[in-house]
Order: structure tokens, then C-alpha cells, then sequence
């Protein structure tokens, strides 16, 4: 049973928490509190396995009191339940950099408390059993039907293929639950003079993706931006697809550019790692590295499976680094990854693969990139 500790000053988001939460039988929420105050003594003296914990409460705010939790506790999960709005989606970065493992956003314009308690039921559970549930961690019974002739005996130790290289000519990443951190991580150590495009899906929601590319940006040598319509793809340049829109290529050789739609979720996403893998295959072909990193689900796995199949390179983040190894995993499991590296070495493996099918395909070599590792 998974011990569930709401935290929020809204009796009416508390009872819509409790209702969404009541049909799962595997979780039991052990006490509710209406600040963060409150809140801090039901953790001591509950133990709950998660905490979910609105933003923006008096007393104590979500911030403080999540940075009181994880001097008390560094194991206990912590979902944000924030507000879709600038300044929501603003605190909850910060709430991730402090150590928050994921967020939700609450639900607005659904149209019935019905509607209200099916979305937070829908999107809040599996986040929970992906968390904190051994037997769905990594959500290994989802890869045993997406790929039932992989053996996944030992899924910390999963088959890769070896040696394989070639030309590089754009890098594309897929992550969701962590990404935040990890991105933050991970684009720092890519050096300036990384010589392709790289795009990017971070399953957020709209305005939540324009400032993690605003913050982010702050922090790494590369540019990094949210994507627009009829952006040109440049070298070292970082496009994260934004909330709420499929991210595609356009264009011809030698200048593809950037275009967007709401078409239909893929996955239940939308930005979909799927879609933009696909059309990233589309345009470039084999030339293509797609490094796989932490999330919930499986978005992103059949269209690496594609450039797999293409020719094209895959690098997939390690389990023990990830915050929920299932699209990472999945990929693994599958035995599509080339290497399977934690989160601290990915940025190595890309330049040097990156590096790699450049020399071959101009017999120069890049000396000043591979300084840079």
C-alpha cells in the first residue's frame, strides 16, 4: 500500500485529491493538511511513502516546506500540484530544483468536478505507482507487451549494440518525469562549439517551456530556445519543443526549419517524443543520434525503434540516474540503445559520437570539439 500525504489549503482541492485517489486500491491516503506547517507534523508522524503539496499556501509555502522536508527526509517523494500559470509554472521549476520529483498541474476548464476528479485521477496516479511502486518502476510491464520477444530477465543490465557509428548531423532528445534537473545537468556539459542542431521534447505544458528554456539558457555555452514556427535549425543551437504542440521539420536540405501543430496526442503527449522523432527520421535519415533520457511511459520508443532500423545512433540513460526509468527503459529493454550511460556521462557520449561522424565524413577531424569534453 503506498502512503499518500495531501498537502494544500483548499478544502475543495483537498476532497477532489481524496475522491481522485479513492478507487485505487494500492494507495491509501493517510492524512490530509491545510498548510505546510500542518503538514510537516502529519509527516513525522505518519511516514507517508509521497507527498503531494500544493504551491502556493499560507503559513508555510510549498517552497519552504519542501525545502523542510528534504532536510528531514531525502527519500520520501514529493509531487507539486501548482497552478497553470507564469508564476505556477515558475515556483514549480524551483520546487524541482529543491528537490520536488515531479508536478501536476490542477485542473482548469474542464467543465465538472466529474471532469476534474478524472483528469487529476488520470494524470496524478500513474505518477504516484511510478514513483514510489517497485513492481511499476520503470513500467517494465509496459515494455514486456510493447516488445514480448525481448528477454527482460535482467533489465538493469539490458543488451546493447556495439560499435556502431556514422555521420551525425542532428541530435534529438526525449525525457519527461526529472527532465528538469537532468536537462540542467546535462546541456552545461555540451560545449559551444557543438557542431549540429539539437532538439529537444520535454513533456511540459504550455508556459512551463518557455522558461525552463529561458532558465536554462542562463546556464549552458550552446543557445537554447523554445521553439517557433519557421525556426531555422543552426549548429549548436538547442530548439525544446513547446508545451502543448507537436514539434516537426520542414524544408529542404539544407535548411530545415522548424513547424508546429496541435494535432492529435501521440502517447497521451503533446509535445510527443514519437512525432518528432519521426519526422527528424524523415529529414535526415540514418544521420541522426537520439539519446533517450528519464521519464514515465514509453513515448518515443517505437520512432527510435525506427532509426534504429535506419542506421541512425541511440544513446538511453541509465536506470540508477533516472528518475523513472520508462522511456529510457523501454528503449533499453528492447535492445535499441548503443550504449546505456548514466546521466553524468551522456554528455561525453555525445560529442564524441557527434565528433566521430563528423571526422568520418570530412576525413579533418574536430579537434576543437573533442578539447571541449
Amino acid at each position: 500500500m503506498i502512503r499518500v500525504l495531501l498537502v494544500d489549503d483548499s478544502a475543495v482541492i483537498r476532497r477532489l485529491l481524496q475522491s481522485a485517489l479513492a478507487e485505487d486500491k494500492k494507495i491509501e491516503v493517510v492524512g490530509v493538511a491545510a498548510n505546510g506547517k500542518i503538514g510537516l507534523d502529519q509527516m513525522e508522524r505518519l511516514k507517508p511513502d509521497l507527498i503531494v503539496m500544493d504551491v502556493e499556501m499560507p503559513v508555510m509555502d510549498g517552497l519552504q516546506t519542501l525545502a523542510e522536508v528534504r532536510k528531514r527526509d531525502r527519500n520520501v517523494k514529493v509531487i507539486m500540484f501548482s497552478t497553470l500559470t507564469e508564476r505556477g509554472a515558475s515556483t514549480t521549476l524551483d520546487a524541482l530544483t529543491l528537490g520536488a520529483n515531479d508536478y501536476l498541474t490542477k485542473p482548469a476548464g474542464v467543465g465538472s468536478p466529474a471532469a476534474a476528479i478524472a483528469y487529476v485521477r488520470e494524470e496524478l496516479v500513474p505518477r504516484i505507482h511510478a514513483l514510489v511502486s517497485k513492481p511499476l518502476h520503470g513500467h517494465r510491464q509496459v515494455v514486456a507487451k510493447t516488445a514480448p520477444n525481448v528477454a527482460v530477465k535482467k533489465p538493469a543490465v539490458p543488451s546493447v549494440r556495439r560499435n556502431s557509428e556514422g555521420r551525425v548531423d542532428l541530435v534529438v532528445i526525449g525525457i519527461s518525469t526529472g527532465g528538469p534537473n537532468a536537462l540542467a545537468k546535462l546541456l552545461p556539459a555540451l560545449p559551444a562549439t557543438l557542431p549540429v542542431p539539437v532538439l529537444i521534447v520535454q513533456h511540459m505544458p504550455e508556459m512551463f517551456t518557455r522558461l525552463l528554456a529561458e532558465r536554462l539558457n542562463k546556464t549552458i555555452a550552446l543557445e537554447i530556445c523554445e521553439a517557433a514556427e519557421d525556426d531555422v535549425l543552426k549548429k549548436g543551437v538547442i530548439f525544446l519543443a513547446p508545451g502543448g504542440y507537436h514539434m516537426v521539420l520542414k524544408g529542404a536540405k539544407g535548411e530545415r526549419k522548424i513547424a508546429l501543430n496541435r494535432n492529435k496526442p501521440e502517447n497521451h503527449c503533446r509535445p510527443s517524443v514519437d512525432v518528432m522523432f519521426r519526422s527528424a527520421l524523415d529529414a535526415y535519415g540514418a544521420n541522426i543520434l537520439a539519446v533517450m533520457m528519464t521519464g514515465m511511459g514509453h513515448d518515443g520508443l517505437e520512432a527510435t525503434r525506427m532509426i534504429r532500423e535506419a542506421g541512425g545512433q541511440v544513446v538511453v540513460q541509465d536506470e540508477e540516474s533516472s528518475v523513472v526509468w520508462g522511456m529510457a527503459g523501454s528503449v533499453a529493454n528492447a535492445g535499441l540503445a548503443d550504449e546505456v550511460l548514466p546521466l553524468d556521462a551522456l554528455a561525453s557520449a555525445i560529442v564524441k559520437r557527434v565528433s566521430s561522424g563528423q571526422r568520418m565524413a570530412s576525413g579533418s577531424g574536430s579537434r576543437l570539439l573533442s578539447r571541449n569534453i
